[in-house]
C-alpha cells in the first residue's frame, strides 16, 4: 500500500491555492498536513511557514516567481520539504535561485501541470521537427482572465520551448514577444507570441503552423481549474524520494525519452 504525503500548501488563500486543498479533500495519495500564506495574513487554518515547513514532506506553491523563489532557497536550507511550484513569470535571476536550490532538495516545476498540454508539447515538437522553418511560421497564442498578472503564460513559453527544441534552436534566439508599429514582414524561423487577458478565461492555448496554402493549428482548452490541482497533487505524490535536481510534468508522467 502506498503511503500518504504529507502536503503543505503556500498561497492557501489564493485562487490555486483553495483550488489544491478542495482537491486534496478525499485523495488517498496527499493529505493536506499545513496551509500558509504571506507573513503577517492571517485566517482561520493557516500556520507559520516554518511550522508547514516542518510538518510537510511536499510543499505546493502556485503564488509569484519571487515568492517561490524565496521559498525554494528556506527549503533547500533546512534540507527539505521537496517543492512542487506552479508559480509563472519568473526573471533569470529567480530561475538561477531555483537552479541553486535544486542542488539541495528536489523541485518540480511546471508551466502547467495538465496532462492534455504536457501531450501537446510533445505534439508541437513532433509537428516542429517536421514542417521546415523556411516554409512554416509559428505562432503561439494564450488567452488567460484579466488578473493574471505575466504574459506570455509559462504554458505559452513551454509551448514555445516544445517548438524550438522540434527545430533545434533556443528559444531566445527566434522568440519575437512583441511586435508594434512598423515591423516590417515577418522573419524567416521565428516563433512569435500572440497574448489575449480578459473576463474570466481559465486558460487558452494554442499553436499554429502557417504555410502559404494551409494552416495547421494545435490547441488545448482549460474549463476547470482543478485539473491544475489535481495535476500537482499527482506531482506531489510522484516526487517524494527523488534525488535533489529538477523535474517537471514530463517526468511525472513518463513523456521524456
Amino acid at each position: 500500500m502506498t503511503e500518504i504525503v504529507n502536503i503543505a500548501i503556500a498561497g492557501a488563500l489564493g485562487r490555486m491555492g483553495q483550488a489544491v486543498n478542495a482537491a486534496a479533500q478525499g485523495s488517498e495519495a496527499v493529505r493536506v498536513a499545513a496551509r500558509f500564506d504571506r507573513e503577517g495574513v492571517e485566517a482561520e487554518g493557516l500556520v507559520a511557514r516554518q511550522a508547514a515547513l516542518m510538518a510537510a514532506e511536499v510543499v505546493i506553491d502556485f503564488t509569484t516567481g519571487a515568492a517561490s523563489a524565496e521559498l525554494a532557497e528556506a527549503c533547500a536550507s533546512c534540507g527539505g520539504p521537496a517543492l512542487v511550484i506552479g508559480s509563472t513569470g519568473f526573471t533569470d535571476e529567480e530561475l538561477a535561485r531555483l537552479d541553486n536550490a535544486a542542488t539541495q532538495i528536489p523541485i518540480l516545476r511546471s508551466g502547467n501541470f495538465s496532462l492534455g498540454v504536457n501531450m501537446l508539447m510533445g505534439l508541437v515538437a513532433q509537428a516542429a521537427r517536421a514542417l521546415p522553418a523556411a516554409d512554416w511560421d509559428i505562432e503561439v497564442f494564450e488567452a488567460h482572465h484579466r488578473r493574471k498578472i505575466d504574459a506570455p503564460s509559462g504554458t505559452a513559453l513551454m509551448l514555445g520551448d516544445a517548438a524550438a527544441a522540434g527545430r533545434g534552436v533556443a528559444l531566445s534566439d527566434v522568440a519575437e514577444r512583441v511586435r508594434d508599429g512598423v515591423t516590417g514582414a515577418r522573419k524567416p524561423g521565428t516563433i512569435g507570441f500572440s497574448v489575449l487577458r480578459g473576463g474570466g478565461i481559465i486558460g487558452e492555448h494554442s499553436v499554429s503552423f502557417a504555410g502559404e496554402s494551409e494552416v495547421l493549428t494545435l490547441s488545448h482548452s482549460a474549463t476547470d481549474r482543478g485539473l491544475f490541482a489535481r495535476g500537482a497533487l499527482a506531482a506531489a505524490a510522484w516526487l517524494p524520494g527523488k534525488p535533489p535536481g529538477l523535474y517537471d510534468m514530463q517526468d511525472v508522467l513518463g513523456l521524456k525519452a
